[in-house]
């Protein structure tokens, strides 16, 4: 008798329910895709033990006849695709048929539905993949899914499960993606003893991210928008080997990217808050995520993430949605060009805004990373998020506020007054609406209300022609005022973005300024550095070096960059050339350039403790204000923080 058997549907059931159902968060997923393909307006998801002993989702769709209720829950059976041809174009979240068969083979199912068109609604009762029951009852037109005691017949995957606070959170995290999604829908979650989401229908994504992170978040948000058309820009020609061919050409229609992405001053520690949707579903693509690490190149800490919520919509030929059994990855057909495009977009915004900080986002900007998510969407509730800040230091390492507190790290303040030129200085930043407190549940009406009357008091931060040096703090900080407050700008940070920029400038003109050695600088390396810079020779000669070997592992420097002598020369080469060699290769051309550029800068910039002349400071602010990212150094450091006029107000009780 041979060994190979055909698996009995009971046991293909759970294989599949393996792949499609990991956690309560995946049954979550599917019903809420279900839901709103099935065109629901309103969606309430209820859970107890963080999904273990109950996932209740109801909704006022379309619903189901009595004999596609029965037939749902047969594998493959789905109404989404007719034949291999629909697979090129999907456009619904589902589309495969595994959904409802793989819950029901490892828990006790309980679906009631009725369709528009039945007098009489219908109610199956499933346990563990069998049948129990079918039979009419009365309820209104849409569905009301009950999936309990995940996991009851396959302990092996129940043991698996974390903690009901854990499963919560990610079930809380899912909602918030559609709810964010889809913001002309009402969205609930509730728990036993919670309501942890409740959010009305609203009228777009930028008044549903008001209405769920509160306003402090959404005033630190910048819109992106940018499409382009698909069949005609970017599309490469086809290769040698294909030509003659039957070559199948972009599909016709657009591109657009829009939604909303974070100044440099809101950072977190992980990417939970970086939400993407393509053509209305939720991803975790691994290209959108290296555009956007890219598009904040040189803005941000490498070490830290924004905040975004993107949606990119186009045709769907162009996208490939079946590539992971979760539906959670896609494949694009011109992933280059959508990589390129979304990275140009979201760039571009944040140049454009060229945002501030403020002191009360600056304290406020980083999560704790003892916090859970769980805490975070708890506050949804109440329409804020906790934040907390990892203060920038000199050097990559962060000091949180509490950390300098115990510490006693609470240093002498000393101001040393000058006396400025007549000139005036101008730094031109844009200005982002003060948005007064929010609380989650507004409808359209009421979010729309509160940010009308945020925006009846902008601050505007682009007139800043009167800005007033009043000298240095500890002989590293400037300080200035102006009607709009109290300006700290960081000297050394801002030199270093200043001279970053002329670097980049002069680099692409291949006009770097060098000066010679008297006599050559002989640096002494690793092996792995001598290794290094047989690769990067030819960009830090683009750069003013000029080196050679000088042995097996001495380096024999003629000339360097305008800025750069001595200890800090040999410090610049170091930094340069000690990178993994795993980072090394993954480093494309720019990077590369500008990892040099950022080096170069921040060893020839003006250091703290410095003093500085009136004209010196005058210069530097001026300079400051011409640059394209006036807001942060190229190692994603602040530049200048703004105490506004309000912000000292309310400090001192006059509001």
């Amino acid at each position: 008798m041979g060994r190979i058997r055909v698996l009995s549907d009971q046991v293909a059931n759970q294989i599949a329910a393996g792949e499609v159902v990991e956690r309560p968060a995946s049954v979550v997923k599917e019903l809420l895709e279900n839901a709103v393909d099935a065109g629901a307006t309103r969606i309430r998801v209820d859970v107890e033990a963080g999904g273990r002993k109950l996932i209740r989702i109801e909704d006022n769709g379309s619903g189901m006849v009595r004999d596609d209720a029965m037939l749902a829950f047969e594998r493959h059976a789905t109404s989404k695709l007719r034949n291999s041809e629909d697979l090129l174009s999907i456009s619904t979240l589902g589309f495969r048929g595994e959904a409802l068969p793989s819950i029901a083979s490892v828990a006790r199912v309980e679906m009631e539905t009725r369709a528009a068109e039945d007098e009489v609604g219908t109610r199956i009762e499933i346990s563990g993949g069998n049948m129990l029951r079918v039979e009419d009852i009365g309820r209104p037109v849409g569905t009301t899914l009950a999936i309990r005691d995940l996991f009851f017949n396959t302990p092996a995957r129940k043991k698996f499960m974390k903690s009901e606070s854990t499963e919560l959170s990610h079930v809380a995290a899912l909602v918030t993606h559609y709810a964010l999604a889809h913001p002309e829908k009402h969205f609930e979650l509730h728990t036993t003893t919670h309501a942890l989401l409740v959010a009305p229908a609203v009228r777009d994504a930028g008044e549903r991210l008001f209405q769920i992170f509160g306003a402090e978040t959404h005033k630190a948000m910048i819109p992106a928008v940018a499409e382009v058309d698909f069949s005609r820009v970017g599309v490469p020609e086809p290769p040698p080997w294909k030509r003659g061919e039957d070559y199948e050409a972009p599909a016709p229609g657009f591109l657009r990217v829009h939604g909303f992405v974070s100044k440099p001053e809101l950072q977190k520690l992980n990417r939970n808050s970086m939400y993407f949707f393509v053509n209305g579903r939720q991803v975790r693509d691994k290209l959108i995520l290296h555009a956007m690490g890219e598009a904040y190149r040189n803005v941000i800490p490498p070490t830290s993430f924004p905040v975004v919520l993107l949606f990119l919509e186009m045709p769907p030929q162009e996208v490939d949605v079946n590539v992971h059994p979760a539906k959670t990855e896609v494949r694009f057909r011109q992933s280059a060009f959508v990589h390129d495009f979304v990275r140009d977009t979201v760039r571009n915004a944040v140049m454009k805004a060229r945002p501030v900080a403020s002191f009360a986002m600056a304290l406020e900007t980083a999560p704790r990373a003892s916090e859970s998510l769980l805490l975070d969407v708890g506050a949804m509730s109440v329409g804020t998020v906790p934040w907390s800040e990892a203060l920038p230091v000199n050097g990559d390492r962060q000091i949180s506020q509490s950390e300098r507190i115990r510490a006693g790290d609470a240093e002498e303040f000393s101001l040393r007054e000058i006396q400025l030129p007549a000139m005036p200085v101008r730094l031109d930043f844009s200005a982002s609406p003060a948005i007064s407190p929010s609380i989650a549940g507004l409808n359209a009406e009421q979010v729309a209300e509160e940010m009308r009357a945020a925006e009846e008091t902008p601050v505007t931060l682009n007139a800043l022609a009167n800005l007033r040096p009043l000298g240095q703090l500890k002989e590293s900080f400037i300080l200035a005022v102006n009607e709009e407050g109290l300006w700290i700008v960081d000297q050394h940070v801002a030199h270093e973005r200043v001279l970053f920029e002329k670097i980049l400038k002069a680099r692409q003109v291949e006009h770097v300024q060098r000066q010679r050695l008297l006599m050559p600088l002989l640096i002494d390396l690793l092996p792995e550095q001598m290794a290094a810079f047989a690769v990067m020779a030819e960009e830090l000669e683009r750069n003013g070096f000029e080196a050679e070997p000088f042995g097996p592992r001495t380096l024999a420097v003629k000339a360097a960059p305008v800025g750069l002598e001595g200890r800090h020369l040999e410090l610049t080469l170091g930094e340069v050339l000690q990178v993994d060699e795993r980072e090394r290769q993954a480093e494309n051309t720019e990077a590369r350039r500008m990892r040099v550029a950022a080096s170069i800068a921040c060893h020839a910039a003006i250091k703290v403790n410095m003093p500085l002349e009136p004209e010196k400071i005058a210069w530097l602010l001026e300079e400051l204000g011409k640059t394209e990212n006036p807001m942060s150094c190229p190692h994603g450091r602040p530049i200048a923080l703004r105490y506004s006029h309000k912000d000292i107000q309310r400090a001192f009780q006059r509001i």
